[in-house]
């Protein structure tokens, strides 16, 4: 009984593997090819004339319907335009009449609209004339404002353009001036060095009580009236040095420094007693003129005193001491310069007994 059971089995197994040996092998390659034809067929490309043959390549694929044939899906973009606004140069009448029209094509306008556009009409066709609306006034400097820049001077510009004005300082240097320039009221300090200024006058200065300090180095001047600097209460300083002066005028009592070197002045050309009454006078300055003699008597303020390359012979024993004190002494000139004088210092020891130092100059 089991020897039947056995052979059953077997013949079982048989039957079976001659079922699945018998099947057919499905062809997945072939399915593939199949499921592409039928993709390109669907797509517009005909399989059955077409030949991958490098001759005919060109002929064969057309690609110049490629985009009409396949769809991206994207959209065109539209452009929407408005209705652009009418030129601004167009009266409102004609632009609200073209934008709302009031008359159909076939309709004729009244008589009061058609001379109403010809009006306007006419109104675009003449040139537009100017206004008479009054400018105003220029924001520009006045020249004729004495205030801020000073009045006209001689090259026709304020004194405050011709020249440099800081705070109530005033520099003219090297500006071709040959007068005095209109100085404003508040005028401290002037500076008109390297100038052609010839001569100063009595009216050049006046008025400006404040003026303190009056530079004119190297302008040429040969002339200076004598009430020029006089009646100025706070002037300190005078420079008129490198010039060609042979007189000075009379000055303040204000006075604290003279600076005339390198003149032509003469002992003639210095008033007697020029000096005694500057009694702040601390630096005079009178080197590489013509002077013969000490301008005498000198205030005690007086602490330095140039008088080299002159012509002063001679020296007076009262010229820096008193006489008649043999026990009096000047401390304050310290500084006095007798060299380029054709003088003998050593001939007049008791003529700077009382200074504290010799005076600088020949001793043989």
């Amino acid at each position: 009984m089991k020897t039947m059971l056995s052979l059953a089995f077997v013949l079982t197994a048989f039957l079976t593997l001659g079922v699945v040996l018998t099947a057919p092998v499905t062809d997945t390659g072939k399915e593939k090819k199949t499921a592409k034809e039928s993709t390109l067929k669907n797509e517009g490309f005909d399989l059955d004339s077409f030949d991958l043959d490098l001759d005919n390549y060109g002929e064969t694929l057309d690609i110049t319907n490629y985009a009409d044939l396949y769809d991206y899906g994207e959209e065109e973009t539209k452009i929407e335009v408005g209705t652009l606004p009418p030129p601004s140069n167009i009266p409102k009448a004609i632009q609200n009449e073209r934008l709302n029209p009031s008359t159909e094509p076939g309709e004729e306008k009244d008589e009061k609209n058609v001379e109403a556009d010809e009006d306007e009409k006419e109104t675009l066709a003449e040139p537009s004339k100017p206004s008479s609306v009054v400018t105003p006034a220029s924001s520009g400097p006045k020249s004729a404002d004495p205030q801020l820049f000073g009045q006209q001077t001689e090259v026709g510009l304020p004194t405050c353009l011709t020249c440099v004005c800081l705070g109530t300082s005033v520099y003219c240097d090297d500006t071709d001036l040959t007068t005095i320039p209109p100085l404003p009221k508040d005028t401290t300090y002037l500076y008109a060095r390297f100038n052609k200024i010839e001569k100063i006058r009595a009216t050049d200065f006046a008025g400006l009580n404040k003026l303190k300090k009056v530079d004119l180095t190297s302008c040429s001047l040969s002339w200076i009236d004598e009430d020029a600097f006089r009646t100025l209460p706070a002037l300190e300083e005078l420079i008129v040095a490198e010039n060609l002066l042979t007189a000075l005028p009379e000055l303040p009592t204000s006075m604290v420094r003279i600076d005339a070197r390198l003149n032509k002045l003469r002992s003639i050309g210095i008033k007697q007693e020029a000096f005694k009454d500057l009694t702040k006078l601390q630096f005079l300055y009178l080197s590489d003129n013509r002077l013969d003699y000490i301008p005498l008597p000198l205030p005690e303020s007086l602490r330095s005193l140039h008088l080299q390359n002159n012509n002063i012979q001679s020296l007076h024993n009262e010229a820096f001491c008193d006489k008649n004190d043999p026990t009096y002494i000047r401390k304050s000139l310290e500084d006095i310069r007798l060299d380029g004088n054709p003088i003998n210092l050593s001939l007049y020891p008791n003529a700077y007994s009382c200074l504290p130092r010799i005076p600088t100059g020949n001793i043989v």
